[in-house]
């Protein structure tokens, strides 16, 4: 079953910041879909259920930023 999670990313400023976050948080195992929105900090994580907020979140560290 694919579910879509929202979250807010602080500390992103650019285009290079999108495609780090986007790129941590796609090799997710179950990960299907990731759209951030550079301007709101918006990041929504589209794959399987068995997908959890500390797996984004780490993913989001690893690139450098936070979720708020």
């Amino acid at each position: 079953m694919s579910v879509e999670q929202s979250y807010t990313v602080t500390g992103m400023t650019c285009g290079h910041c999108v495609a780090s976050v986007t790129e941590e948080v796609s090799e997710i195992p179950g990960v299907t879909d990731v759209n951030v929105v550079l301007e709101t900090g918006a990041l929504t994580v589209s794959g399987d259920d068995s997908v959890t907020r500390e797996q984004v979140e780490a993913a989001v560290q690893e690139a450098g930023y936070q979720l708020a």
